[in-house]
């Protein structure tokens, strides 16, 4: 056991209604005005408008932010961040699913320090505590609420830039299963396949730990036994409590374990075409699965136990293979597509996209080592 570190700064409220606690949460965070950032999704199903009228009847004045997009932008980043300015408010809530988490992070930071986003790409460059957050997420699938990091896409490099650093937190995770609850049928299959490849890696991952793994394999648990349920019907609401929770324990674990080859690959796919993050990943798991085989030590099987749907019979004569079946029937059950070239990817972007995979750490700490020809090599097999 290699030596680690770990600690869980945030305070995460959870619970069915809790929603009407956040102006409580915003007075802890000593503001009564905040900036909501969110989406015009989410404004026309009417939650935008509940939460400010939560935020209102306990006297917190409320701007809005509500051009959010999927895969944000440094652009939409910069418009928020002087959003934020001209309001005067002094918190942040962020509403949605990782897209306006990603840039309530990025606006809280340049909030504090000034600059670009991209001045802070990378690992630890924020100098400092940035302004307060509260996040609600309303997916079961990022866990950006508990993840210390930001991914904004910088089109200018059709490439997708991370702000890694444990200042950007958010003070507050405001977890109600409500929130899911309306979620399409796609949208609860792609989020809820993400929030178990978070697990997933983060559990693989070279720089897991005994604390990593216990959020992991909790997550997994829970992922596993509820995400067919939770897509076959969001209004389960046990289901749905399971895959909040669930999502929320994998993005503790990712956010002290990293994750993996999965990740690293998917981004620039999204940065290149402009697909969800976890459409990628569904799409790239299978591949990564078989080429991670050969540096399984026991771990398969435990996976292999939480996603099966037939729980609690034993497991004769295991194989790496049981698993990779395992995943592409989940997936096909969720309805994800198969291949690359069903969401667009071209071949003529693949050298390109390896390049990009390449610069992620999370390459490091994928259990088989790979190099850019493996990336090349596996970007053509999922295509």
């Amino acid at each position: 056991m290699h030596d680690f570190s770990f600690k869980v700064p945030q305070e995460i409220v959870f619970g069915t209604g809790r929603l009407s606690s956040l102006g409580e949460l915003v007075h802890s965070c000593n503001s009564s005005h905040v900036l909501l950032i969110s989406d015009r999704g989410l404004e026309r199903l009417g939650v935008v408008a509940k939460v400010q009228e939560i935020l209102s009847r306990d006297n917190v004045a409320t701007d809005s932010y509500l051009d959010v997009l999927p895969n944000p932008t440094v652009e939409i980043v910069e418009e928020a961040a002087q959003a934020y300015r001209t309001s005067g408010a002094n918190c942040i809530v962020a509403l949605g699913g990782g897209s306006p988490m990603d840039v309530a992070k990025a606006v809280a930071v340049l909030a504090r320090h000034g600059g670009p986003i991209t001045a802070y790409e990378g690992s630890s460059n924020v100098p400092g505590p940035v302004e307060p957050i509260i996040a609600i997420p309303t997916t079961a699938g990022t866990g950006s609420e508990v993840t210390p990091f930001s991914v904004i896409t910088d089109e200018a490099r059709s490439h997708k830039l991370s702000v890694f650093s444990y200042e950007i937190l958010p003070a507050y995770a405001l977890l109600d299963p409500h929130l899911i609850m309306t979620a399409p049928a796609g949208i609860a299959a792609a989020c809820g396949i993400d929030a178990m490849v978070h697990a997933w890696e983060s559990y693989t991952s070279l720089a897991a730990s005994p604390f990593s793994d216990a959020m992991a394999e909790k997550a997994l648990d829970l992922i596993g036994s509820n995400i067919r349920r939770f897509v076959a019907n969001r209004k389960d609401i046990e289901a749905a409590e399971a895959m909040m929770a669930g999502s929320t324990f994998a993005g503790i674990a990712f956010g002290w374990a990293r994750l993996g080859n999965v990740h690293a690959m998917s981004h620039p796919v999204s940065g290149f075409f402009h697909v969800p993050h976890g459409v990628a990943n569904a799409i790239l798991l299978p591949t990564i699965v078989e080429y991670n085989a050969l540096a399984d030590h026991g771990r398969y099987k435990r996976i292999y136990r939480f996603i099966r749907r037939t729980k609690g019979q034993p497991i004769e004569n295991f194989t790496a293979e049981m698993l990779l079946d395992e995943t592409r029937q989940l997936l096909r059950e969720l309805d994800v597509p198969e291949r690359l070239s069903d969401v667009g990817v071209t071949a003529d972007k693949i050298e390109a996209m390896a390049d990009d995979a390449m610069t992620s750490g999370n390459i490091l700490v994928n259990p088989r080592s790979t190099t850019k020809k493996d990336v090349i090599a596996l970007y053509h097999k999922a295509l």
